[in-house]
C-alpha cells in the first residue's frame, strides 16, 4: 500500500552533504532524509585521509586555490574553487563545534593554544589535511548523524531507494521512493528536493566505494531534464588493498604524504621516473603509472611501503589501516602493502550553480553527484568532503530564503504499478550488472581508445533496452533500480569520453594523447543529446 508524505525539504542521501544540509536548514522546516542505509553505507564514512582546509599561517587561500587549479588540469572553475576554499576554516570550526574530534599536534606544551595536526597529500603544496586519525569520514559522519537524530524536525528514513523525480510544469514536486521494508513505492511531496546521493563508481568492476554508489542522483536528474557535465573524468584511487578477501579497502593517500614509497615486486621505486613529485604527484598520474607498470610486467599489483618509518608512528597515525591489514596477515610496520588502482570518485555530475541549484526549479544537487566546477579534470585529494559541506551550507541558505508554496490543489499522482508483476527472472539483473561493470572496466577505464569506447557504447545501449523492458513489466527492486541507473550513467560517461578529443587529467586516450591548447567542459543536454538506443 503506497503512502503519500509531505515535507518542506526531501534529501536523498545520508552522507556528509545530505546530513550537513539537513542541519543547516532552519528548524521550522520539516525535513526527510531518505537513504538506502545509515551513514556507514555512504562514501563519507569510508573517507580515511581527511579534509583539506587552510588552517596554518604558512598556508593561504591563494595557495590552496592554485594547487586545486593545477591538479584540475585547466578545467576547474576558479569561482567555484575560491568559494569552496575560502569557506574551509569556518567549515572546520562548524564541525568542531558539533563535536568532531580532529587530531591535534603532539609537539605542543600546555601553554600553547591547541593546533590541528595537518597531513599532506598529493597535489598539495602545504600540510593542510585536517583529520581524525585515518577515519576522518567516519568521525564526521557519526557526529552529523547523531546531531540529525537529535533534531525534532528531521526524519531519518533508511531502507528507501529513490525511483524517479516528479516534475510538473518545469518544477520538481517530489520523488517516488521504494520502501524496501513495506515493498511499496511511496510519494514524497516537497517544496525542495535535494540530491545528495553520491557518485557512480560502482559502474566499474573494481571500486573503493560502498555498494550504494550507483549514480542514482545523476541518472534521475538526467531523466528529469537536467544537464550533466564532465562524466568522462572518473578518478581511480591509486592504492586499494589487493587481497582476495579485502573487497574494496582503500589505503589512504596520507601514507604517501608521510613518506610511503610505491615499489615494483622487486622492490624498486618507480614514481620518480614518471613525475618530479614522485609519490606525491596527483592521483591521475600515480594511477596511470601503476597501471603502466602492472601491464608492462604482467604483475597483479604493486606495493606501498612505509616500513621505514617508526612502528609507533605508523600505528598511531594509521590505526585503522594497520588493524585491517593485520587481519590479512600484513603488518604494515614491517611488510609491504599490495595495492592496485580502483574507481574512487566521479568528478562530473549534475550541473549546478553556486547554491546547488539544477536546471529544474526546486531541485538541488550537492556532493559527489553534482558538478560545481571545483574538481576540473582531476579532483585534488581531500577537497571532496570540503565541497560537500560548503555547498550544503550554500544550498541551505537558498532553500531557506525561498517562500514556501502552498500545496497544489492537484498534487503529483501516486505510483501506479497496476500493470506489473513480481519477477521470476532476477538472473537477468545479476547477469547484466556483472556485464556492465566488466565492460566499463575493460573499455572505459584508466586508458581508453576510440574502439574501446564504441564497443562500450553498443553494449550500454543493448543493456538499456533489456533493462527498460524488464522495468516496464516487473515490480521495482533495489537491484533493478541501481542497474537501471548505472546503465544510464555508463552511457553518459561513454558519450562524454567520446566527445573529448584530447587527453586531459583523468581522461587518457591512446587516440588523442596530446593536450588541447584550451580546455572546455563536456556538457550533455537532455533535449538535444538524449541518450538514445544504439544501433550497430
Amino acid at each position: 500500500m503506497s503512502t503519500h508524505y509531505r515535507h518542506d525539504v526531501v534529501i536523498i542521501g545520508r552522507g556528509a552533504a545530505g546530513l550537513a544540509l539537513a542541519l543547516r536548514l532552519p528548524t521550522d522546516h520539516r525535513i526527510a532524509v531518505l537513504s538506502k542505509g545509515d551513514v556507514k553505507q555512504s562514501s563519507t564514512y569510508w573517507a580515511q585521509g581527511g579534509m583539506a582546509a587552510v588552517l596554518h599561517a604558512r598556508d593561504s587561500v591563494d595557495a590552496h586555490v592554485e594547487d586545486t587549479l593545477r591538479a584540475g588540469a585547466g578545467l576547474c572553475h576558479r569561482d567555484a574553487v575560491e568559494l569552496t576554499v575560502s569557506h574551509s576554516r569556518e567549515t572546520v570550526d562548524w564541525l568542531a563545534s558539533l563535536g568532531v574530534d580532529f587530531d591535534l599536534r603532539e609537539d605542543m606544551d600546555s601553554t600553547q593554544s591547541p593546533e590541528y595536526h595537518l597531513a599532506q597529500e598529493g597535489g598539495h603544496s602545504h600540510r593542510r589535511i585536517v583529520h581524525a586519525a585515518d577515519r576522518t569520514g567516519g568521525a564526521i559522519g557519526e557526529v552529523l548523524e547523531e546531531r540529525a537524530r537529535q533534531a525534532s524536525n528531521i526524519d531519518l528514513l533508511p531502507g528507501r531507494v529513490a525511483v524517479d523525480l516528479v516534475v510538473q510544469g518545469g518544477q520538481c514536486k517530489g520523488i517516488y521512493v521504494l520502501n524496501e521494508q513495506e515493498d511499496s513505492v511511496d510519494l514524497f511531496e516537497a517544496d525542495a528536493v535535494v540530491l545528495a546521493s553520491g557518485g557512480a563508481s560502482k559502474v566499474y568492476l573494481y571500486t573503493s566505494n560502498p555498494d550504494g554508489a550507483s549514480g542514482d542522483g545523476i541518472a534521475m536528474a538526467w531523466r528529469a531534464g537536467c544537464r550533466v557535465a564532465n562524466l568522462e573524468f572518473n578518478q581511480f584511487h591509486p592504492t586499494c588493498l589487493y587481497h582476495p578477501d579485502a573487497k574494496s579497502f582503500l589505503i589512504t593517500e596520507a601514507l604517501r604524504g608521510e613518506g610511503a614509497y610505491l615499489t615494483l615486486p622487486n622492490g624498486d621505486r618507480f614514481m620518480p621516473d614518471f613525475d618530479d613529485r614522485a609519490e606525491l604527484a596527483p592521483r591521475d598520474i600515480v594511477a596511470r603509472a601503476i597501471d603502466h607498470e602492472m601491464k608492462r610486467l604482467g604483475a597483479d599489483c604493486v606495493y606501498l611501503d612505509i616500513s621505514h618509518r617508526e612502528p609507533d608512528f605508523v600505528r598511531q597515525h594509521f590505526p585503522t589501516i594497520y588493524e585491517r591489514c593485520l587481519e590479512f596477515g600484513i603488518d604494515i610496520t614491517t611488510d609491504r602493502i599490495p595495492v592496485v588502482p580502483a574507481a574512487h570518485y566521479t568528478c562530473g555530475g549534475v550541473m549546478v550553480d553556486d547554491q546547488g541549484r539544477t536546471d529544474v526549479a526546486g531541485l538541488y544537487a550537492i556532493g559527489e553527484c553534482s558538478f560545481t566546477g571545483l574538481h576540473g579534470a582531476n579532483r585534488m585529494a581531500s577537497n571532496s568532503l570540503l565541497e560537500c559541506l560548503v555547498y550544503a551550507q550554500a544550498a541551505a541558505g537558498h532553500i531557506s530564503n525561498q517562500l514556501k508554496s502552498p500545496p497544489d490543489q492537484v498534487g503529483p499522482p501516486p505510483w501506479d504499478e497496476s500493470q506489473v508483476t513480481d519477477s521470476d527472472e532476477d538472473v537477468v539483473i545479476s547477469h547484466n550488472w556483472d556485464e556492465l561493470r566488466r565492460f566499463m572496466w575493460d573499455y572505459v577505464g584508466i586508458v581508453r581508445t576510440n574502439k574501446r569506447l564504441q564497443r562500450a557504447l553498443r553494449r550500454a545501449g543493448l543493456l538499456q533496452g533489456e533493462i527498460a523492458e524488464y522495468y516496464s513489466n516487473y515490480k521495482v527492486t533495489n537491484d533493478l533500480l541501481e542497474l537501471r541507473n548505472l546503465a544510464m550513467v555508463a552511457e553518459l560517461m561513454i558519450r562524454c569520453a567520446m566527445e573529448r578529443k584530447e587527453s586531459r587529467g583523468l581522461h587518457y586516450t591512446l587516440d588523442y594523447p596530446e593536450l588541447l591548447a584550451k580546455g572546455e567542459d563536456t556538457i550533455l543536454i537532455p533535449d538535444n543529446y538524449r541518450a538514445r538506443e544504439v544501433t550497430s
